[in-house]
């Protein structure tokens, strides 16, 4: 299978909302107002969690089918900390990003407590974002001329 490509492609609204397009799909990111936003939207840090959270579900379903269970019931639930001195710029001593992810899965199967953990296991192996948090990604910024400035 050919590698596949995903991307984002939006503009900054304000200094605190993003408005995006994936696809058919408009996305809207903004900052609640204690970090000086409007609260119209989720903010980037809740999409990645929601990303995680939708990646995890899709990964868990398609493993399951594999080793012939059945799920009967999925909630995810992810929380973290972060510091949000470093982005606002009043510190540098701890990282800007989560400082931990706590991932809470409530399941019920017609599998055993065996195959259970070998979901669980292989599920967290095999999910894409789960891969992009755990491990670094060579990110490069290519900086260009707008073609338009609507």
């Amino acid at each position: 299978m050919s590698k596949l490509n995903f991307s984002i492609t939006g503009k900054s609204a304000s200094a605190t909302k993003f408005e995006g397009k994936t696809r058919q799909f408009n996305h809207v990111i903004d900052e609640p107002e204690a970090l000086g936003g409007e609260d119209s939207a989720a903010n980037p840090v809740e999409y990645l969690l929601a990303g995680y959270a939708g990646c995890l579900n899709v990964v868990y379903n398609v493993v399951a089918k594999e080793i012939g269970i059945k799920i009967n019931y999925l909630n995810i639930s992810i929380n973290g900390d972060i510091n949000p001195e470093k982005f606002l710029g009043i510190s540098d001593k701890e990282r800007s990003g989560f400082q931990s992810l706590n991932v809470f899965i409530e399941l019920d199967t017609n599998g055993t407590p065996k195959q259970e953990q070998e979901l669980i296991t292989k599920a967290k192996n095999r999910c894409p974002v789960n891969d992009n948090l755990a491990n670094p990604t060579p990110i490069q910024y290519l900086i260009t001329q707008p073609i338009s400035k609507n």
